[in-house]
């Protein structure tokens, strides 16, 4: 099989950018993948209704909080993605925002938080096939079968170019978000339970008790949103491109949330969703569009959540694969990561790497008779959720650090203004995630603490990583997310002595 290697960094030139399939991806593709990654249908029909159940008619609001928080944060973030051009994304803006030791911890941190978020929805891969299977057929499957069957799908739909991802994560996008609208059609048409209502908009709905679950639900549905610069090497026109699928991707998704949780309100009425909510939340929105649409429709969105997770998994994997082929080239990783297909231009060797990496997770839950939706997707799950909004926390501090040691003509409200609004709210949220923990996994606080924990710790446990690559290792220290063309140990034109640290 003919292979294309990448170099060291200390022979990095500018042609490391056609290793992969430069020019395939437009605006709508970009914004395919990350929307997928949030995985809308499954986010509505299977954590709105507890974020109604806990947060009242309100909820809508939650969403639109999120969204517009996390559109603050994309300013400063795409406009630093026109500066910063390495495949490292994350890891490269925080390394020239706050320095080397700071950007490899950063990295490592990205590499567990997007494996996290795509290893444990195996487990939820499992269990919406065996629901849907059971609903349509009376059939009850095991769950191991069904996520090693799945982790091969996603291994090959990672084989194959962006091309195909892309256009397989477009149909599957359309049939996901396509059932929610028809079911929005049905509730709009025939004027909801007891007639359409703007209540859920009153204050005195929004602000009220339950209202902080409702954001930490909130925050967590928009994970994988920032992932558009991942891309970039693979953009045309990423400049363009890639902020715009970023603002389309969170503009869709605050949106398009806060529509549905509305419509899901309108069907039952103001004054019954709760109770229908308590009552039966996992099938509240399939009581909803068999209700209002009917009982093949109710069929049609069983099918359709399990296509989700899977328009999921194969977005988180084509990230977690690009990561790991940046850092790769970095140096950081073996180099063997770094091999690029040469007819289909994917990094296939990390792929089959995260792929194994995916089934050895979940041979070890399916050996321990691990429950694949409590354990396997809550506890893995949950650190990478929140190992991924850490690292939008340190990108949103990295931004005005970085553009106060450079020479730019960006204005003052995207490179500090923005970053700084978006870095307070950034924290309101990870604290709303962490102190209503117990909300996501449903366990023990022995539990809860050890997850919460997983994500500072391994960022920790870049600094000393960092300080054994500088003396070790100063080739891939000094290269570490430099630019294509950059000279090994720069961080950017003009940057102070500080950030080389």
């Amino acid at each position: 099989m003919s292979v294309t290697t990448s170099e060291p960094p200390e022979q990095r030139t500018s042609r490391d950018a056609t290793t992969l399939r430069s020019g395939s991806l437009g605006t709508a593709d970009i914004a395919f993948f990350v929307v997928s990654a949030a995985a809308p249908l499954t986010v509505m029909a299977g954590v709105a209704p507890l974020a109604i159940l806990l947060g009242g008619i309100g909820a809508p609001v939650g969403y639109l909080l999120a969204g517009l928080t996390l559109a603050v944060f994309a300013v400063g973030f795409t406009t630093m993605s026109r500066h910063v051009t390495s495949g490292g994304a994350f890891y490269a803006f925080i390394t020239r925002g706050l320095g080397r030791p700071v950007g490899i911890g950063a990295a490592l941190l990205a590499l567990i938080g997007y494996n996290g978020m795509e290893i444990g929805v195996y487990g939820l891969l499992a269990t919406t096939t065996r629901d849907t299977l059971h609903s349509l057929v009376g059939a009850d499957v095991p769950w191991l079968p069904v996520s090693l069957a799945g982790l091969v799908l996603i291994g090959y739909g990672g084989y194959r170019s962006i091309d195909f991802g892309a256009k397989l994560l477009g149909v599957l996008l359309v049939a996901e978000t396509g059932i929610l609208v028809l079911l929005a059609g049905g509730v709009l048409l025939k004027g909801g339970a007891h007639g359409l209502s703007l209540a859920s908009l009153a204050p005195a709905h929004v602000f009220v008790p339950g209202t902080a679950a409702v954001l930490a639900f909130a925050f967590a549905a928009f994970t994988g949103f920032e992932s558009t610069v991942i891309y970039r090497r693979e953009a045309r026109d990423p400049e363009r491109t890639v902020p715009r699928a970023t603002y389309a991707a969170v503009g869709f998704l605050g949106l398009f949330y806060a529509f549905v949780v509305w419509i899901a309100v309108q069907a039952f009425g103001d004054d019954q969703v709760v109770r229908a909510a308590g009552d039966d939340p996992a099938g509240l929105f399939f009581t909803a569009i068999a209700t209002y649409v009917g009982g093949w429709a109710a069929d049609l969105m069983h099918l359709f959540i399990v296509t989700s997770v899977i328009a999921s998994l194969l977005a988180f994997h084509n990230a977690i694969n690009r990561y790991a082929l940046a850092l790769a080239e970095e140096g950081v990783l073996p180099r063997r990561l770094g091999r690029v297909h040469a007819r289909h231009r994917s990094p296939y060797v990390a792929g089959l790497a995260q792929t194994v990496l995916g089934a050895l997770v979940v041979l070890a839950f399916w050996a321990a008779d691990a429950d694949p939706y409590q354990q396997l997707l809550l506890w893995v799950n949950t650190p990478g959720m929140i190992g991924l909004l850490v690292l939008q926390l340190l990108a949103a501090i990295a931004v005005p650090c970085y553009f106060r040691r450079v020479r730019h003509t960006e204005g003052a409200l995207r490179t500090v203004v923005a970053p700084v609004v978006a870095a307070v709210l950034l924290v309101t949220a990870i604290v709303l995630v962490v102190t209503h923990i117990d909300l996501f996994t449903g366990a023990s606080p022995a539990v809860n603490a050890l997850l919460v924990v997983v994500a500072p710790a391994v960022f920790l446990l870049g600094l000393p990583l960092a300080w054994w690559l500088r003396r070790a290792r100063p080739d891939v220290y000094a290269g570490f997310a430099a630019e294509p063309d950059e000279p090994a140990g720069s961080t950017g034109a003009t940057v102070s002595p500080v950030s080389a640290k």
